[in-house]
């Protein structure tokens, strides 16, 4: 990863994190609104129902030990700790200010000695091979510059038979069936990697296949991209409400690019070229 890439990501968070949780809560990504995307409910409820949802899905049914490649403020890292008793639980990020924010509120929470939160470089961990039961990948991958080093370096990191679990933005399959990419589409995917500092993303078959080549026995993927497409509406509707607008204006000129560009998202969705992909696999 660049360091011009790395610097801009940490500002990206550093400048809007805040923001986001005073504006949407702890958990900073989607919600789940069933599996056809129909389902009413507070967008919050949505954000804790994803993670419920993709835990099913996913069939974790415990985990002692537990990394958070991506942990924003700390909300899932929490919500994982809390619900398996885990005994220790590390979120890494590459915002000081997250890292900061989530270690608050891991102490207001009384999981301060099972959850720990550090400024690290999830492609090339400081942590000892086979430490982990379960790695938490909620939507970090689009960030990852080398998405096959991410895997390599969650197969190193994880106990034989343990899990990851990753949920991550992704474009449209481009099989000979589907087609390559249209310039349109490329424009499209252009404009989102500038505005939220992504160095490409990947189609969910791809995904699957750095998986497999970092030596995952058993990978399983699934597209819930309509169970979390009412997603946007929700927040674009908070967006402009002037609590928002004066938060926005505070936060500084990447946070505010970031809302702008919030309808774009949302056509990417409309127009199934961006999805959202979910990715488990097995050591």
């Amino acid at each position: 990863m660049s360091s011009d890439l790395y610097q801009n990501i940490q500002t990206f968070y550093d400048e809007s994190s805040g923001l986001w949780e005073r504006t949407w809560g702890e958990h900073m990504h989607h919600g789940f609104y069933g599996p056809t995307g129909t389902h009413q409910k507070d967008q919050q409820q949505a954000q804790v129902d994803l993670i419920d949802a993709l835990l099913q899905w996913a069939e974790v049914e415990q985990a002692h030990t537990i990394l958070d490649a991506g942990c924003g403020i700390g909300g899932s890292a929490l919500y994982l700790c809390d619900r398996y008793d885990a005994t220790s639980v590390i979120g890494v990020t590459l915002s000081p200010k997250q890292a900061a924010r989530a270690t608050e509120r891991a102490a207001i929470a009384g999981l301060a000695k099972r959850a720990q939160f550090q400024v690290v470089d999830v492609l090339n961990t400081p942590f000892p091979d086979e430490q982990f039961d379960l790695i938490w990948s909620m939507e970090s991958g689009e960030h990852y510059p080398d998405k096959g080093q991410f895997f390599q370096e969650s197969y190193r990191l994880l106990k034989p038979g343990g899990t990851l679990l990753m949920a991550t933005w992704c474009h449209r399959p481009t099989t000979s069936l589907a087609g390559p990419l249209t310039a349109s589409e490329q424009w499209h995917l252009d404009a989102l990697y500038q505005v939220y500092h992504l160095p490409y993303v990947l189609s969910l078959p791809d995904y699957a296949h750095l998986a497999t080549q970092a030596g995952f026995g058993t990978v399983r993927t699934t597209d819930w991209s309509d169970a979390v497409a009412p997603f946007w509406d929700a927040v674009i509707g908070s967006a402009f409400q002037w609590e928002a607008i004066v938060g926005l204006w505070q936060a500084g000129a990447q946070t505010m690019q970031g809302a702008l560009a919030l309808g774009l998202m949302r056509w990417g969705f409309q127009r199934g070229l961006v999805r959202y992909g979910i990715l488990t696999a097995t050591k």
